[in-house]
């Protein structure tokens, strides 16, 4: 398990300790858009401080997106994602999901998109939302946050790939 930075674990402690409820929610974030930024905001709404977990460069291949993704490189995807007035920090994770970082921050609300379900316990079905067990065994609360329809990275390719 990689730790968390040091001004990140910091930053997390002075939140809990002025009573911030932290948020965490992950994912590639590779080409932003509307669809991005109605999530991130609706996420930031169900707490005081939002964190998001960014796949590196090596666990978006893992993801299997396809041999041209992430278009963006995770630093450049990162530093994106903090000039978001909705994104208190983001950290970029290399593994192939973010549970070792959701065990770090150890979130108030772990949020995920339309595609997944809160309810959902069977850790191989790809409604499975990755922390939903360990977040909601210390009492934090799961959410999911409806898709913005018709926005999607992939569909933003597709559709870039046939207006030549």
């Amino acid at each position: 398990m990689e730790p968390i930075n040091a001004v990140l674990e910091t930053m997390l402690a002075r939140w809990r300790s002025e009573g911030d409820i932290i948020v965490f929610t992950n994912g590639v974030f590779d080409l932003l858009h509307a669809g991005h930024v109605t999530y991130l905001k609706g996420a930031r709404k169900l707490g005081h401080r939002l964190v998001v977990g960014v796949n590196s460069d090596s666990s978006v291949r893992m993801l299997g997106k396809g041999p041209e993704r992430p278009i963006n490189d995770e630093g450049s995807r990162k530093v994106v994602l903090e000039a978001l007035r909705s994104v208190d920090a983001a950290v970029v994770f290399s593994t192939e999901t973010p549970l070792d970082l959701i065990k770090q921050i150890r979130p108030d609300v772990l949020v995920k998109g339309g595609d997944y379900d809160a309810a959902t316990r069977d850790l191989n079905a790809p409604s499975y939302i990755v922390g939903a067990h360990e977040v909601s065994e210390y009492g934090g609360k799961v959410a999911v946050i409806p898709f913005l329809a018709g926005h999607s990275t992939t569909a933003m390719l597709q559709k870039s790939r046939t207006q030549d």
